[in-house]
């Protein structure tokens, strides 16, 4: 089968489940003929994506959350009100997916996550017109499945959330909800649950424990607070990835404070090698710490994150906070109880995705 992938491009976490994906369905020798990806003007693709996924990439300008204070936790209104006036732009990246599907006529569309994508099946109905089916895959589908269940203030927190996800997966024939762990899903909304997709690079790093706290923080505003910290703590070692578009690829504050651009196996060696990890909570890296057993520091920097971690906390994965305080992830590492079940769901992926996608 011709697969046809479209990816929301804020942050990493798309980007991995796109590579992972692409690779279990070239294992089952179907092809992924084009890449469409959705992302802001403050945004740059992934080299690691650039160079790992193999089809040719277009880029098209999407609604994305807007760091607003200090690049650190985008205000949503502000956001909503900054995508409603850029009525022509969304226009112009509507009709560019309309001329992609067209243009490459795949059997399936793969959506992770993207607004535009949902807003042109909406339009054009490419399902009902061509015959080309829009599967959409995601953790925050899991939010709109009626056997998963938060309390009465985050059903209000996550609202936006939820209309999000639905706008996303406009006309989905399947809706793949991503899970930490195995659940129910719901037929009438043709929602199933499915294991997180993990690289394959992730199951072939041997984890160790080391001395040292990694880190990904998805704004350059939480550089401050983290060496605000370090200055206190300067003989605690720390390994942080950030996508600072104007940074070098490694900068050096001293011998126990590193910033790496965002590399994907530099980022995994790290994170295998680490005694806990700290993060703004992107789902893929959540997993991929749960699947290496480290203990971690949820620091949401948006309503999506927020539900990221509130979900990996059900799971045992670790904390959350507001801020950077390292010293509260030091003092949780000695009561981590690693989930064992998360491991074999994991596992599963390759074979639950096969039949869903392709069956």
């Amino acid at each position: 089968m011709r697969f046809l992938f479209t990816v929301q491009g804020e942050g990493r976490g798309h980007y991995t489940q796109a590579l992972s994906l692409a690779s279990i369905l070239r294992k089952q020798g179907h092809e992924v003929v084009a890449v469409l990806v959705g992302k802001s003007d403050s945004r740059q693709i992934p080299l690691f994506f650039r160079n790992k996924i193999d089809a040719p990439i277009s880029e098209f300008n999407s609604p994305n959350f807007t760091s607003f204070y200090k690049q650190k936790r985008p205000n949503i209104l502000f956001s909503i009100a900054s995508n409603i006036f850029r009525p022509y732009i969304f226009r112009k990246s509507i009709l560019l997916v309309k001329q992609k599907i067209e243009e490459h006529r795949p059997d399936k569309v793969i959506n992770f996550y993207e607004m535009i994508t949902g807003m042109a099946y909406g339009f054009y109905k490419f399902d009902k017109k061509m015959g080309i089916k829009m599967i959409s895959i995601a953790h925050q589908y899991v939010l709109i499945n009626p056997n998963y269940r938060t309390s009465a203030e985050q059903d209000v927190k996550y609202y936006f959330l939820c209309m999000l996800s639905r706008v996303t997966s406009n006309r989905a024939s399947k809706i793949l909800a991503l899970s930490f762990r195995d659940m129910p899903g719901s037929e009438s909304k043709k929602i199933v649950t499915v294991p997180p997709l993990l690289r394959p690079e992730v199951f072939e790093v041997q984890p160790a424990n080391g001395d040292y706290i990694h880190g990904y923080m998805l704004n350059a505003g939480y550089f401050k607070e983290i060496s605000e910290w370090h200055k206190k703590h300067p003989a605690i070692p720390l390994r942080f990835f950030w996508d600072k578009n104007d940074a070098a690829e490694v900068t050096r504050i001293d011998d126990n404070f590193i910033l790496y651009r965002l590399s994907d196996d530099r980022f995994l060696d790290s994170m295998a090698g680490s005694m806990a990890y700290a993060t703004t909570s992107g789902f893929e890296s959540l997993c991929e710490a749960l699947y290496y057993q480290k203990p971690i520091l949820m620091i949401p920097v948006h309503v999506e994150q927020e539900f990221n971690a509130y979900d990996a906390a059900l799971s045992g994965a670790g904390i959350t906070g507001r801020k950077f305080d390292l010293d509260r992830l030091i003092e949780f590492i000695p009561d981590y109880s690693p989930d064992s079940n998360f491991k074999a769901w994991a596992d599963q992926a390759e074979e639950r995705f096969i039949k869903e996608i392709c069956g």
